[in-house]
């Protein structure tokens, strides 16, 4: 089960395919932010979704709201991933899932990851979420519709 609306985000800090580490209260200070987790790079359903967020990024950059993904995949393999596909956002490493599990974005006791998308307010208050791990484009349109309904 996913972390609960109205409730505090979790800070973390991962490293980041722009370069450095990525925190998120200090990076995203009085801004609002999607992070979605996903299984792997280059699968056929993350794929879909990275692309489906890219699609529709100028929605989120229009309303100001930076989007975030979030894998277990090494920095090399989000590079190649983030080029092959234009990808205009922020790709982070959590190879140990430690923010994933934070997160509640893995599978209790088998450690396999889930398809989880929050969407965090200026103060880092979760106001949607949606989990589904094979509706991958209902992920960004559960999203877009929170924003819209703000």
């Amino acid at each position: 089960m996913a972390l609960m609306v109205g409730s505090q985000a979790p800070d973390f800090i991962l490293p980041a395919v722009s370069g450095g580490n990525f925190q998120l209260y200090q990076q995203m200070a009085g801004k609002s932010c999607i992070l979605y987790f996903y299984p792997k790079d280059f699968t056929t359903i993350c794929t879909a979704e990275a692309c489906s967020f890219r699609d529709h990024f100028e929605i989120f950059r229009n309303l100001n709201v930076a989007v975030i993904g979030i894998s277990r995949d090494s920095l090399s393999t989000h590079q190649r991933f983030k080029a092959q596909y234009q990808l205009p956002f922020e790709l982070l490493s959590d190879t140990e899932g430690k923010v994933a599990a934070l997160y509640r974005a893995v599978v209790p006791i088998i450690n396999l990851p889930k398809r989880i998308t929050y969407l965090l307010d200026t103060t880092h208050k979760i106001i949607a979420v949606h989990e589904g791990l094979f509706d991958s484009a209902q992920h960004v349109r559960s999203m877009v519709k929170a924003l819209q309904q703000k």
